[in-house]
This record gives C-alpha cells, structure tokens and sequence, in this order.
C-alpha cells in the first residue's frame, strides 16, 4: 500500500512538471511557495538572532552589575586588616589605661575610628559573620581546631580566632574558628 502511495505520488509530481511547462501560472506558483518558504526561514533566523542579541545583552548588563556591585572586594578585603589591627589594639587596653586621663581621650580617638570604619563597612554592604554559637558552614567558617566540649554539640563553635565578613552575599573573609567535639 506504502508502494501504491509512493508510485502515486511521483506520478502527480510528473504530471505537475509536465503541466508546470506548459502552464507559466503553475510554475510562478511554484516560485512563489519556494520564494514563501525562503522567507519564513529568513524570519525564523532573523527571530533567532534577535533573541540572541537579547539574551547576550541581558547576560552583559547581569555582568555590568556584579562588577560594579563586587568591584569593592579587594579594597574591602585590605581594609579588613586596618579593622584586625584596631580591634587587637582596643583589646589589649587594659582597665588601668582607659582610666588614665591621658590615655582615655587618645582611646576615645580609636574608638571613634574604629566605629567610623565599621559605619563605612555597614553603607558599602560588609558584614561580619556570626559565628560563635552557630553550627559550622564549611561556605562561611574555616574550623582552625576542634575544642573538647561537654556544654555544645559536637560541630558547634566555640571560638573564634578572627572574624569572617560578607560583601553583600560574597565571602569576603571566613571566620577561623574553633569547634567543638565530644570530650574524649
């Protein structure tokens, strides 16, 4: 049956040729579907590549904006050893000194840089990782040791050696921290 269709089908065709040159209406009609088909895939490529450039335009201002938003990382990334480096020095002050008239005022000036500096981390979107008391995330904290414990759950921490912080939703810096574990 198959074999009755085709044989039919390739005289139809014989029969349109042999018409299509005795009849110029059949044959401007056949140029005029080849010329149709010609133009519908014109419009599919042309549709094709106006997606393209859509989709590429799109992909480079997604681009434009994390650079711009992430273009700070580096500068914050150094300005966090400044605030390392304050945080160590405000600690190390004993209760005698913050007394002292003297020194209290020149206190209050790193304080002051210290707050100042915190203030300019919190508008450009740098935060500081909570860590103590949190489970540990491998994405956030770099355990440093892992600290017997009978009080916390083993994988908490429960220590911190130096802060971690974010820009924005990027870690900038993880927190090394101490972990606990059950006491052997």
């Amino acid at each position: 049956m198959i074999d009755d269709e085709e044989e039919l089908h390739e005289e139809a065709e014989e029969l349109r040729k042999e018409t299509a040159d005795e009849a110029p209406e059949v044959a401007e009609h056949d140029r005029l579907t080849l010329l149709e088909k010609a133009l519908d895939e014109a419009n599919s490529k042309a549709l094709y590549a106006t997606a393209e450039v859509q989709n590429v335009r799109r992909r480079l201002e997604a681009e434009k904006s994390q650079a711009a938003a992430y273009a700070s990382a580096t500068f914050a990334r150094d300005m966090l050893a400044i605030k390392d480096h304050l945080d160590r020095a405000l600690a190390a002050v004993s209760d005698e000194l913050r007394h002292d008239k003297v020194a209290s005022n020149f206190l209050a000036g790193i304080e002051s840089t210290a707050r100042e500096l915190d203030a300019a981390f919190q508008r450009n979107g740098v935060t500081r990782i909570v860590a103590l008391g949190q489970a540990l995330d491998p994405h956030r904290h770099q355990a440093m040791m892992e600290i017997p414990s009978a009080d916390a759950e083993p994988g908490t921490i429960v220590e911190e050696m130096q802060p971690g912080y974010m820009l924005k939703d990027r870690l900038l810096r993880p927190a090394l921290v101490g972990v606990a574990k059950k006491p052997d």
